[in-house]
C-alpha cells in the first residue's frame, strides 16, 4: 500500500467512525450523554453536530441552571455556522429566560449583532432591520456604558442610513415616475420631507435635498399659470437651501442649471 492511499484509508477511517460516533449519540435516549457529546463537539469546532445535539435536549434543561448555558451555548453554534437569525432569537431567548445570566450583556449585543448581519439590501423587506435597530437600541438602554457600546451605535447608524436609502429609493421611483397616472413628482417631494424629519443626520442627505430640488423644478414646469410663480419661487429657495448646506456638493452644476432656469423665468413674469 503506498503513503497517499494509507492516508486516505486512514482518513476514511477516521471520518467513519467520527460519523459512527455521531450518530450513536443522536439515537440514545441518554440526556446527559447527549449534552455532553455537544460541548465535546463544540469545543472540536463541530457546531452543526452540537447544535444538533443541544436541540434534542434543551426541553429538558429549560428553566434550569444547566438550560442557561445550553441557550447561549446553541446560541454560539447558530452564530459560528453563519445561521443568523436563528442565533439571534437565541440570544433572545437567553436574556429574557435568564434576565440575571452571567452572560446577558453579551446576548442582548450579540442578538442585536446578528439581527444586523442578517438585514438585506435596502431594497427588500426590512424586518430583520427593525428588530436589530430595537435589539441594539435595547442593549444601549441596559449598558450604556457597556464594552460593546461604540459597535452597537456604529451598527445603529449604518441600519438608520440603510432605511433611509430605502426611502430614498422610494423618493426616486416616484420621482422617475413623472406624471404618469397622476402627479408622481409631489408624491416625491412628500416622501423626501418625511425621510429627513425620519433621519435628518443620514449619509444620504445630500441626495434628498438634491431630489427634492429636481422634483419641484418638474412639478413647477407642469404647474398651471396661478401656481406657477410661487412654485418657481419655493425650486429658488430651494436651491439656496441646498447651496448653503452644501456648497462643495457633487450636483452643484445641476442644481445651477435648474436655478439659472427658474430665475428667467420668475423675472420675465414678474
Amino acid at each position: 500500500m503506498t503513503i497517499k492511499k494509507f492516508i486516505l484509508f486512514a482518513t476514511l477511517a477516521f471520518l467513519f467512525a467520527s460519523c459512527g460516533e455521531f450518530v450513536r449519540v443522536q439515537q440514545s435516549t441518554d440526556v446527559a450523554l447527549k449534552y455532553s457529546y455537544a460541548k465535546k463537539f463544540y469545543n472540536e469546532h463541530k457546531y452543526s453536530k452540537a447544535a444538533s445535539l443541544l436541540e434534542d435536549v434543551r426541553g429538558v434543561y429549560d428553566g434550569t441552571s444547566e438550560g442557561e448555558q445550553l441557550i447561549f451555548l446553541l446560541a454560539e453554534c447558530y452564530f459560528e455556522m453563519k445561521r443568523d437569525a436563528d442565533a439571534g432569537s437565541c440570544y433572545q431567548e437567553y436574556y429574557n429566560k435568564y434576565p440575571k445570566g452571567a452572560r446577558v450583556d453579551e446576548a442582548r449585543y450579540k442578538s442585536g449583532y446578528c439581527f444586523y448581519q442578517a438585514s438585506p439590501d435596502a431594497r427588500l423587506d426590512q424586518s430583520d432591520t427593525y428588530v436589530a435597530i430595537q435589539e441594539l437600541q435595547s442593549y444601549l438602554d441596559f449598558f450604556p456604558e457597556g464594552k460593546y457600546a461604540r459597535e452597537a451605535e456604529k451598527m445603529l447608524f449604518d441600519l438608520q442610513d440603510k432605511l433611509a436609502y430605502k426611502e430614498y429609493l422610494s423618493a426616486k421611483l416616484y420621482y422617475d415616475l413623472g406624471l404618469y397616472l397622476g402627479n408622481n413628482y409631489r408624491s416625491c417631494i412628500v416622501t423626501v420631507d418625511a425621510a429627513l424629519k425620519a433621519f435628518p443626520y443620514t449619509k444620504h442627505r445630500e441626495e434628498f435635498v438634491f431630489l427634492m430640488l429636481q422634483a419641484m423644478y418638474e412639478e413647477a414646469s407642469f404647474s398651471v399659470n396661478e401656481k406657477l410663480q410661487t412654485r418657481y419661487r419655493d425650486v429658488a429657495d430651494q436651491y439656496f437651501a441646498y447651496i448653503n448646506e452644501f456648497p462643495n456638493g457633487k450636483y452643484l452644476k445641476q442644481a445651477k442649471k435648474i436655478y439659472d432656469n427658474v430665475a428667467k423665468h420668475i423675472s420675465q413674469d414678474a
